[in-house]
């Protein structure tokens, strides 16, 4: 790898922190994770509430590349996710990821939806994880923001594409209910989404944006639709 390469890249350190190992984040992979600071989300249940806010990080992209030169052979991916990774510049950063031979993971709520395109176009990713916060109607409200839209658009750019990708949703029992789970397996389902769709039940680390915790209401999982096939976390 050149040094003009990672001049490239900014120095600033947008990097919050990184995971160095995990073989639970990228299925049958052994890979790291990188978490990139800030995200245009305040979803309520979120738990990584010190990223979310965070204005910088820690590492600058020099720094990760460096640590991935020490781990070629030893891991397999990287994970980017955050925070929002896509409100960073990672084209030339997954260009020098796979230049090393990793395989990359993108986790990403949809939003930028030009960035998460220009990366399939170019052929940099190998795996999406894309968050479905909540239905349409229910989307503003958990997630303070308004950009369904543009999630709506990454959301059929991957039903369309070629790319590994899954379909997730954070559950909260106080702020989505079966009916709105409902909701959201029809849409993946009309959209032509055919794969697994996973269910992440809320973790209670007592630092979520909302100041949420555990869920007084309850959930009945049997009132779930079989249009699609659920695999709970």
């Amino acid at each position: 790898m050149s040094i003009s390469k990672e001049n490239s890249l900014s120095n600033s350190k947008v990097i919050y922190d990184v995971t160095k190992f995990t073989h639970l984040d990228y299925p049958d992979y052994l890979a790291c994770i990188v978490w990139f600071s800030g995200c245009n989300m305040r979803c309520d249940f979120c738990y990584n509430k010190d990223i979310v806010f965070a204005k910088s990080g820690a590492y600058s992209y020099e720094d990760i590349l460096s640590f991935l030169k020490s781990r070629v052979n030893l891991l397999d991916a990287v994970v980017l996710s955050g925070g929002e990774a896509t409100a960073h510049a990672l084209v030339d950063f997954c260009k020098q990821i796979k230049e090393l031979g990793f395989k990359i993971k993108l986790d990403t709520n949809g939003t930028n939806y030009n960035s998460v395109k220009e990366l399939i176009e170019l052929n940099l990713l190998d795996f999406i994880a894309l968050d479905y916060k909540a239905p349409k109607d229910k989307f503003t409200t958990i997630t303070h923001s308004n950009k369904y839209d543009e999630f709506s658009k990454t959301l059929d750019l991957l039903i369309s594409s070629n790319l590994d990708y899954e379909a997730r949703t954070t559950l909260h029992y106080d702020l989505l209910n079966e009916n709105d789970i409902n909701t959201i397996i029809s849409d993946l389902n009309q959209r032509g989404y055919n794969k697994k769709y996973y269910i992440q039940k809320f973790l209670d680390s007592g630092t979520s944006i909302g100041n949420i915790s555990s869920p007084s209401n309850s959930f009945n999982e049997s009132l779930l639709s079989n249009d699609l096939e659920i695999v709970w976390r």
